[in-house]
């Protein structure tokens, strides 16, 4: 119960961060998608369930708070954590490579599924311009990002996996 409290006030956290804070540290209005490094993380680092309800969650924030089509951020953001919790198995606390690689990876998916959402199905056939100028710059503004905030979100999941190895084995 505790590891979901504490999951709730990193996605609001970040959320809160993402829509106040890092509007103003924005390039061309590109800012980073630390919502995306919390899904993305949380399913490498905990599975595929996890990955899926934390992305739900912060889909459902990005859905209800600002606007578009309800529920398309909430399957891309489910898909997106679902999606990292099958590579649980290759992820090791030591290695950043496997985190920057996935992180990129949903980034981009995230964008992709941004512009069919948004703009192909409305007629706006520009995914070049709209690959160079929203999707690429997001996607290297929120890796560059992912190197310091994925290091806070590994240490959280550390203190959390030590606490929950030690009340269970209380009851061993």
């Amino acid at each position: 119960m505790k590891r979901k409290g504490i999951i709730l006030g990193l996605i609001v956290l970040a959320f809160l961060l993402e829509s106040t804070l890092f509007s103003h540290l924005s390039f061309a209005g590109i800012k980073p998608n630390l919502l995306i490094i919390l899904t993305s993380s949380f399913g490498f680092m905990r599975g595929k369930k996890e990955g899926l309800w934390v992305g739900l969650v912060c889909g459902v924030f990005v859905d209800v708070l600002w606007g578009g089509m309800l529920g398309l951020q909430m399957l891309i953001f489910s898909v997106i954590g679902y999606g990292n919790g099958m590579f649980r198995r290759l992820f090791y606390d030591d290695d950043i490579k496997l985190p920057l690689v996935l992180i990129g990876a949903s980034e981009l998916l995230y964008g992709f599924a941004n512009y069919v959402g948004f703009h192909l199905l409305k007629g706006d056939f520009a995914f070049y311009n709209y690959f160079s100028h929203i999707i690429l710059p997001e996607l290297i503004y929120t890796v560059l990002v992912t190197l310091a905030v994925y290091q806070v979100v590994l240490k959280i999941n550390k203190k959390l996996e030590a606490e929950e190895q030690r009340s269970a084995s209380r009851f061993v």
